[in-house]
């Protein structure tokens, strides 16, 4: 586990650094004066879009990666390595369907988003580019991560691209980019850029190279290869559809649809932060259980499975509460539009739904880098059937806060299926006594800060809150040692203090 506490520890920093520059944007699209809720919907529905647009022109290739690497790895000299060449060229074709699907069915679009979304409508063209950026990085990304480049990575998808976008803020609030038009045809070649620069990277440092004769371990495996990625492409659709339905439902559903989708996009943003260490242990972790399946050693497998959840748990128990009890008084303190108060409950929601979701740890992981391709299939049409029904329902009958309830019904079905059959057929399981005492201390630190706190509001409370609510949360997690990781981390920022107790 060292290597991946140690790669989770330098990539934490990395992406909560991004997730601050995140906040930074958040505020500066939200803020009253800053950009409509309309025009905020707008790159919400394109982050939506996009991930739809990867997860179809991708055709299972991140699946393919992430199972076979150490296969061609053991067996081919680099030069002679075509997994990459393989991955990406099937992905861009993969991509071409995607545009000439997208132009086919522009009358569809038009037809379900004109009268309630008609923005979309304007620049749903510019939404490809976006798309094709996602797609190329994310194969370039997944690769990185067998080749120890976790750290790398997570800099330029949580960083640089946020720092792009600041960029783009910025250069519109002093004049030198005149009008929202050009604003997002800027945004929409961000992903390209940061793909380009990954790519140029792994090309400099010859970590890859491109080579159109069929290797031997591809020639071993084609059959294998072909009838998992296209079982894992399906169900990374469905779930990517399941995802990000919710986005989509609203647009096309309640008047004035981005508007709303503006105030879905905002509790979206502000519940990923409880999901931070979540990209960063599955990035260190995938290539050890890719090697671990490999290798049969399950002892392995239980391990990362056990201290996923633990560590996640801690973290998205922690933060959940503290951005809960600062939500209401956030919004009106830093002067964002009040529209964005409708965020409240839909943060509940999809705050809950990232809590469980992280507490059940890597189980996605696990299954996808198995052998068990048809079930990650099964339950992800189980989690789209459940989502896109429940979401349009609540919809309808709840507005905004819909999607959000939908996704969290959906979501804990889901994982109980999952955790079910790891349980089954593996004997593992990711939940001891320590669950059960994270919760019940989040919970704790919650009524404490709610009763000292609830009638105050402002800045130098919402400082006060947090700091107590994080001392007794802090406190109590390193009392009980309940995160295994966590108390070496301490030692370590201790010892670098000069605190020798």
């Amino acid at each position: 586990m060292s290597t991946i506490r140690r790669q989770s520890i330098i990539s934490s920093g990395i992406v909560y650094f991004g997730f601050a520059l995140g906040f930074v944007n958040i505020y500066l699209f939200t803020r009253q004066g800053g950009f409509t809720q309309e025009q905020y919907g707008l790159t919400g529905t394109f982050i939506a879009i996009a991930n739809i647009m990867y997860s179809f022109a991708s055709l299972g290739m991140q699946a393919y990666i992430f199972k076979f690497y150490p296969y061609y790895h053991d067996n081919l000299p680099v030069q002679k390595n075509d997994m990459i060449t393989i991955a990406l060229g099937v992905s861009v074709i993969g991509f071409i369907l995607v545009l000439v699907t997208g132009f086919v069915f522009k009358d569809f679009v038009v037809q379900k988003f004109g009268a309630h979304s008609p923005e979309l409508i304007v620049y749903y063209g510019w939404i490809f580019p976006f798309g094709f950026g996602l797609t190329m990085f994310t194969l370039l990304e997944a690769l990185a991560w067998h080749l120890k480049k976790s750290v790398l990575t997570n800099f330029l998808r949580e960083v640089l691209f946020r720092l792009l976008t600041s960029t783009l803020i910025i250069l519109s609030f002093v004049g030198l980019i005149k009008n929202f038009d050009l604003f997002i045809k800027l945004y929409s070649f961000e992903y390209i850029l940061i793909a380009l620069t990954l790519m140029v990277y792994l090309i400099r440092k010859k970590e890859i190279f491109f080579t159109f004769r069929i290797s031997r371990v591809t020639k071993k495996f084609k059959v294998f290869i072909f009838r998992m990625t296209t079982l894992v492409w399906s169900g990374v659709l469905i779930h990517s559809i399941a995802n990000f339905f919710g986005v989509l439902v609203i647009a096309a559903v309640m008047p004035t649809g981005l508007a709303y989708v503006g105030i879905f996009t905002l509790a979206q943003n502000i519940a990923s932060l409880i999901q931070a260490p979540q990209r960063v242990i599955i990035s260190a972790s995938i290539g050890p259980l890719s090697r671990a399946w490999k290798d049969r050693d399950f002892k392995k497998i239980r391990e990362v499975y056990s201290r996923s959840s633990i560590n996640q748990l801690v973290f998205a128990a922690g933060m959940f509460v503290l951005i809960w009890i600062n939500f209401t008084d956030g919004v009106l303190t830093f002067h964002l539009q009040n529209a964005y108060l409708e965020a409240h409950y839909v943060f509940l929601f999809m705050g809950l739904m990232r809590v469980i979701d992280m507490g059940t740890g890597l189980n996605s992981q696990i299954i996808t880098t198995s052998s068990f391709w048809l079930f990650e299939f099964v339950t992800g049409v189980i989690l789209i059937l459940l989502t896109v029904v429940l979401s349009y329902i609540l919809t309808k009958k709840l507005g905004v806060t819909g999607p959000a309830i939908a996704d969290l019904i959906a979501l804990v079905i889901y994982n109980g299926i999952r955790y079910v059959f790891l349980l089954k057929k593996f004997r593992m399981q990711p939940f001891n006594a320590k669950t059960f005492y994270t919760l019940i201390i989040g919970f704790v630190g919650y009524l404490i800060c709610y009763f000292l706190f609830h009638q105050h509001d402002g800045f130098l409370w919402i400082v006060l809150r947090s700091v107590v609510f994080v001392a007794f949360y802090f406190s109590a997690i390193v009392y009980f040692n309940l995160s295994p990781d966590l108390l070496p981390v301490w030692a370590t920022i201790k010892k670098r203090l000069g605190v020798r107790r």
